[in-house]
């Protein structure tokens, strides 16, 4: 694999990672929900069906480029998991703190996506799919912050 397809992969890869965290991010806030969150667990299953797709499309870019897709999380994936065990356990599971923790993760994910578009290493094949892929984010970002704003102003 050449170097440039090495650092292009790499890029990719750091992408595949943070849809990774995103998927596990909004299973686990699917879990956290309460049952009369119906709404918000049909947004949060429609933004994980999101990210599987876009771990999928990297993927096949990645075995292309003669890479080997990653299966992991971000470490800072990671810490934010555990820090929304530890923001559970004092702020409790409710609407708020759950909606919060998801646009810290759409936050992330826009920085991810945002760093990738930076890179000179991306084909401009790869480069329109990464485009793609952080606009469709960001208005999965916005539609959570919407959902954080309505319930501001319902408090």
């Amino acid at each position: 694999m050449s170097d440039r397809n090495e650092d292009t992969t790499d890029v990719l890869n750091d992408l595949i990672r943070i849809n990774h965290d995103r998927i596990a991010g909004y299973e686990r806030a699917i879990k956290e929900s309460k049952d009369l969150d119906v709404d918000l667990k049909g947004v949060f299953s429609r933004m994980g069906e999101e990210s599987t797709l876009y771990v999928s499309e990297l993927n096949e870019e990645v075995v292309k480029l003669g890479g080997e897709p990653a299966t992991g999380t971000t470490n800072s994936g990671k810490i934010y998991r555990a820090w929304m065990d530890v923001k559970a356990t004092f702020t409790g599971k409710d609407r708020e703190a759950i909606l919060g923790s998801c646009e810290f993760g759409e936050d992330a994910a826009q920085k991810a996506y945002k760093t990738a578009l930076e890179s000179d290493d991306l084909t401009p094949e790869t480069r329109q799919l990464v485009t793609n892929q952080k606009t469709s984010l960001k208005a999965s970002h916005d539609l959570i912050k919407r959902y954080r704003d309505m319930h501001d102003e319902v408090k």
